[in-house]
This record gives C-alpha cells, sequence and structure tokens, in this order.
C-alpha cells in the first residue's frame, strides 16, 4: 500500500479512536450517575500513573536502541526489555494494595485495578514498539483496537439496553478491549528473527537503560501526578459532582493531545530521531518546522471545535453537575493547547539526546502545580485545580523553548 494511502488509513483509525472516546465519555455522563463518573476517572486516572511506574519509562532507552538496532537482533532486545519488566512488577504490583489500604480507591475496584494495569502497560509497550519500528499503521490499528473498538461496543450497548448502565459494565468492556489489544499487538511480532534469543540475557544493557531511564521515570512520574492529583484534590474541594464534571472536560480537552499524538508525532519523531543521529542539519531543521507548523494548527482547530461544540452537547446531556461547572472546561483546554505546544521542543531535545533540560523541567512542574493551586484556592476555588495546571504547562513550553534554543543548530555530520 503507497504511504500517503497508509497515512490515510492511520489517520482514519485515529480519528475514529477519538470519536470512540468521545462517544464513550458522553455516554458516561448521559447514562451514569455523576459519582460512577467520578470514580471511573479517579480509576483511569490512577490506572495511567501506576503503570507509568511499573514500564520505569525504559522504553525511552530501549526504543532509541530498537531504531538504530538491526533487525535480527530486535527479539533478543525485547526479550531482555520483558526481563526488566518482570523485576518491577514483582516489586510493584504488591505495593499498589496500599491504595485500596489508605482509602484512595474503595475495595470494589480492586479486581478491575490489577488486571487494567497490567493489560494497558502491555498494550501500551507493543504501541510503542510498532510506533519505534516504523510501523504506525498497526501501532493504529492496536490503539484502536485499545481505546476505540470497545468504547464503541459499550456507548452502543449501554444506549440500547438499560440494564448494562453501569460502572461495571464499561470496566468489564474496557478490560476486554485492551486484552484484545495485547494479542493483536503480539501477533505482530511473532515472525521477528528469533537467532537473537540464543544469547544470555543481557544485564549490562538492562542495567545501563535502568540508569539511563532512571531519571526520566522520575520526570515521567512528577509530570504525569499532575493528572493525578488534579483529580484527588479536585474531589476534596468540590466532591464527587465537581469531579464527575471535571473527569468529562478534561476529556474532552486531553483528546487534542491524543490526536496529535496519532497524527503529527507517532509519524514525525522517529524520521526526527534518525535525522539528529545522522547529522543531517537540513532533513533536521526541516522536520522541525514541519512538525512545529502542523501541532500548532492542528491544536488551534481542535482547541476551537472543542469551546464550540462543546456547549449544545453538555446541554444535551441535561445534567445540572455539568452545566454549573462549565467554566472548568475553559481552564482544561487552555492547558491541553500549553501542554501540545510544549511538545514541539520537547521532540527536539529529545531527538538530539538532550534529556536534562526535558528531566529537569518535569520535576519542576509538580512543585509548581502545588504551590500554583494553593494560591489559587482563595481565588478561584476549586477552579484553582485546573488554573494551576494551566500555570504548570505554561511553565514546561518556556522552560523547554529556552533549553531548545540553547542548544542552538544541529552540528552538521561531516
Amino acid at each position: 500500500m503507497p504511504s500517503p494511502s497508509k497515512r490515510l488509513l492511520n489517520l482514519s483509525l485515529r480519528a475514529a479512536t477519538l470519536v470512540s472516546k468521545f462517544a464513550l465519555i458522553f455516554v458516561l455522563a448521559k447514562f451514569l450517575e455523576p459519582a460512577e463518573v467520578a470514580l471511573y476517572g479517579l480509576l483511569s486516572a490512577t490506572v495511567f500513573y501506576v503503570l507509568m511506574a511499573l514500564g520505569f519509562d525504559f522504553y525511552t532507552y530501549a526504543s532509541r536502541e530498537i531504531i538504530v538496532t538491526n533487525r535480527r537482533e530486535w527479539a533478543g532486545i525485547l526479550r531482555d526489555q520483558g526481563m526488566f519488566y518482570g523485576i518491577t512488577y514483582t516489586a510493584l504490583l504488591p505495593l499498589c494494595l496500599l491504595l485500596f489500604w489508605l482509602g484512595l480507591l474503595p475495595w470494589s475496584l480492586a479486581v478491575w485495578f490489577f488486571p487494567l494495569l497490567t493489560l494497558e502497560h502491555l498494550a501500551q509497550e507493543f504501541n510503542r514498539l510498532l510506533v519505534a519500528i516504523s510501523e504506525p499503521l498497526w501501532a493504529s490499528v492496536v490503539m484502536f483496537v485499545r481505546s476505540g473498538a470497545w468504547a464503541i461496543a459499550a456507548a452502543l450497548w449501554m444506549w440500547l439496553d438499560t440494564a448494562q448502565r453501569s460502572l461495571e459494565f464499561v470496566l468489564a468492556a474496557w478490560t476486554l478491549g485492551v486484552l484484545a489489544a495485547c494479542l493483536l499487538g503480539a501477533s505482530r511480532l511473532r515472525n521477528l528473527d528469533s537467532d537473537s534469543l540464543k544469547r544470555k540475557v543481557n544485564w549490562q544493557w538492562i542495567r545501563q537503560g535502568i540508569r539511563i531511564a532512571f531519571p526520566f521515570v522520575l520526570a515521567t512520574l512528577s509530570l504525569r501526578a499532575l493528572y493525578t492529583v488534579d483529580r484527588y484534590w479536585l474531589e476534596a474541594l468540590g466532591g464527587l459532582e465537581v469531579l464527575a464534571a471535571y473527569v468529562l472536560f478534561i476529556g474532552i480537552a486531553n483528546a487534542i493531545m491524543s490526536f496529535l499524538d496519532a497524527a503529527v508525532f507517532s509519524f514525525a519523531y522517529p524520521a526526527l530521531i534518525a535525522a539528529a543521529g545522522k547529522g543531517d542539519r537540513a532533513d533536521f531543521d526541516r522536520r522541525m518546522g514541519r512538525l512545529a507548523r502542523h501541532t500548532v494548527s492542528v491544536t488551534l482547530g481542535l482547541s476551537s471545535a472543542a469551546l464550540v461544540c462543546a456547549g449544545p452537547v453538555i446541554g444535551w446531556l441535561d445534567r445540572p453537575s455539568y452545566t454549573e461547572h462549565f467554566g472548568l472546561l475553559y481552564w482544561t483546554v487552555l492547558a491541553a493547547v500549553l501542554s501540545s505546544v510544549s511538545m514541539i521542543p520537547h521532540y527536539g531535545l529529545y531527538a538530539r539526546r538532550k534529556d536534562r533540560p526535558i528531566i529537569l523541567s518535569h520535576l519542576a512542574s509538580l512543585p509548581l502545580f502545588l504551590v500554583a493551586t494553593f494560591a489559587f484556592i482563595p481565588l478561584l476555588g476549586h477552579a484553582a485545580v485546573p488554573a494551576a495546571m494551566t500555570a504548570a504547562f505554561l511553565f514546561l513550553l518556556l522552560a523547554k523553548l529556552a533549553a531548545f534554543k540553547r542548544c542552538g543548530p544541529l552540528p552538521a555530520n561531516n
């Protein structure tokens, strides 16, 4: 299939995934009680936060290694990466029981939490791997099964069958969808050359990866904490009904980043890394310019559409909990815009292996968010949480942009 056709199909799959997520969150808001929507938001945020620790951001090392390694060695690299994940699973999964013992999540959700955590992590790794080995189309297929297909099925089923309008049904559909995505991703890798599996596990490679990934995981956990602490803090400030509205609005805003990741970043960053690795200054600059143009145009278009269309759709829900707190949407969309634009210098720094400014800015974002929230509470009340998120992402944009400019032109490879 020609490359333009593959790109069109890729975008179609990602667009379908995006539409499915939209449909699901609105169906949940329509048919579930606000308290159930709030619990769904807490569970999903916690799952995606903990899986960051589970994966240890090891992919930041492994993906770059795979891109520059002969295909015949990929199976051995993946085996070694799997050995590392076996260690993190053994160490961290038992600690997750503290989430329920401390009352952060109700024990009734534990039966869903652990399967979802494991399956989401594996599906995420399959998706990242397929992008790294330049198979973005298959990555889109896995992403659609992981986040789109089950959401469509669940939304339609809930619409047609009132008996299935429950949080338990949604979580069961989510679990089955992610399991199917894992099986699909694994099947795509079954034809890798297995000769490299005959060598012993490369523990030195794993230790090197841990050393490189450790600062990244600290930075990622710090940044990702914004998307987790915000929900718990908003619940404490405004209760479950305010949290339910925030979960709906943050779902709308985060769709901007989801679409960018699908339509722009997944295509751009492997080639950007390759250009930087070869020292091809002209190609690197050209790709950075294209990345900037596409990111800004898509971000502005989607954010404008979100603000225009959200009002009528929220009215259709006919739930006072959402209309009363509509102002939270403006903060969440603004935060998403700043986050999206900050990815332009982020990928430029990442491609040039300038990891230090990325790590330091991410580490600083969490304390900045906490301080800003405390400062904004007297003035904004529960809206202080998304306002502080906006301040944190503005800081990330400015810090990464300044760091990228300090790098200067890419040194040409002579």
